[in-house]
């Protein structure tokens, strides 16, 4: 199948289950497991492994749609959140042991794989942006990490590997002109228009969207380097002298923001779920450091509980924290990847415990993890939760050469 205008946005063949709402909402009794108790990690993946495998849909079991409130033209599901969902669910099967002796998780991801590639070529993941909120770019970060990581790791099919390389420019080139001019960074809400400075960055989104670009750049990809650091700007403004980050980058620094000060989606504790992606990635491009590291690693496990509340909620930024369900899982990603960048032996082993078992208090009765009330969205959970699970046998993320400056 190809794309092209003549065709409808969405072809039955290919989203099915996109014209109608989808499954019913899935209801999960969370499985009974004692605060501080360690979990199975073996059995815990291989049952999440099977919920992943059985929840991928579409014609062709090709996908994983990620499932929010948000709906693009006719009630769909946004092309960017089966693309970016699809991606994800391939990472987590992946990073769990096994996977090159496993001929059903190859299988998956192969057709998984499949989909990704040809839904680029869909008009709502073209390199532009419709209205003032559209989610296109979440699925370019996450093609793109999924494809850098089967190049690196040799899993590319051999038939497809011309369109992963082809495709890896091609995202690296819609990210850098899809950032937000001048202000830098990115975010799929933009109320000033697709093209303002005047719009802020997501730090949620600019995160995951500049570790895929030092990825790309240390593989031979030409990166502008003007938008790396006008990124990196953004997210240096975000901080807050309470040690989290803004949800929206300001366009002057918070660093000497009080708590109370903060608006209602700033506040510390809906900061807990970005804060460590944040200085994770300012320590990769050499404006962070461990300190600063450790205490989002800290600040996450503190405010860990007020994050729990809004799991699986209806409704997105809410009182008393503005933050959404569907940052909750997202949030144990990422400290999970600052926690391998712990130089401490010892602390990091604690970490590693501390966080499996917090992990394990959000696991559901069939072993897959959802933060969302849509019962589909458990791909997208339970491939946060495998990868969070087996970060320490995962590859480091990519720094960005600090002696490299925009022009």
């Amino acid at each position: 199948m190809r794309w092209n205008s003549s065709l409808p946005l969405l072809l039955p063949a290919l989203v099915a289950a996109q014209s109608d709402p989808g499954p019913a909402p899935i209801r999960f009794t969370t499985l009974p497991v004692a605060d501080g108790a360690p979990l199975d990690v073996e059995v815990a993946t291989q049952q999440a492994i099977a919920a992943l495998l059985a929840l991928q849909e579409g014609e062709g079991r090709d996908q994983w749609p990620y499932e929010g409130v948000y709906r693009e033209d006719r009630g769909q599901l946004p092309i960017g959140y089966r693309v970016g969902g699809t991606a994800i669910a391939c990472l987590g099967l992946i990073a769990a042991p096994g996977y090159r002796q496993d001929a059903r998780r190859q299988e998956a991801v192969d057709r998984g794989l499949g989909f990704v590639l040809e839904t680029l070529d869909a008009p709502r993941m073209q390199p532009d942006f419709v209205g003032t909120y559209d989610v296109r770019g979440w699925g370019h970060v996450f093609a793109l990490q999924l494809l850098l990581h089967l190049q690196d790791h040799a899993l590319v099919p051999e038939a497809r590997a011309a369109a992963v390389e082809r495709r890896v420019g091609w995202l690296v080139a819609t990210l850098v002109a899809s950032a937000i001019p001048e202000a830098g960074g990115w975010n799929y809400s933009r109320p000033r228009g697709y093209r303002s400075p005047r719009n802020s960055a997501s730090t949620f989104m600019t995160a995951p969207a500049l570790q895929a670009l030092f990825h790309a750049r240390a593989r031979g990809h030409e990166v502008d380097a003007q938008v790396v650091e006008q990124a990196l700007g953004a997210l240096e403004r975000a901080r807050s002298k309470a040690g989290g980050f803004a949800y929206g980058a300001p366009g002057r620094s918070r660093a000497a923001a009080e708590e109370s000060t903060l608006s209602m989606m700033d506040r510390t504790p809906g900061a807990a779920a970005r804060a460590a992606a944040c200085e994770t990635t300012l320590l990769l491009a050499g404006r962070g450091d461990p300190d600063r590291l450790r205490a989002a690693v800290e600040l996450f496990f503190a405010h860990w509980d007020d994050l729990a509340v809004r799991k699986s909620q209806p409704g997105t930024h809410v009182e008393p924290y503005g933050i959404a369900p569907y940052y909750f899982l997202f949030g144990h990603l990422y400290t999970a990847q600052a926690i391998e960048l712990i130089a401490d032996a010892e602390l990091r082993d604690a970490f590693r415990a501390r966080l499996r078992a917090v992990l394990a208090r959000s696991r559901d009765a069939d072993g897959s993890w959802n933060d969302r009330q849509f019962g589909r969205s458990a791909g997208y959970g339970t491939a946060l939760a495998l990868l969070t699970l087996h970060m320490p046998g995962l590859p480091r993320p990519v720094a960005w050469p600090v002696a490299t400056k925009a022009k």
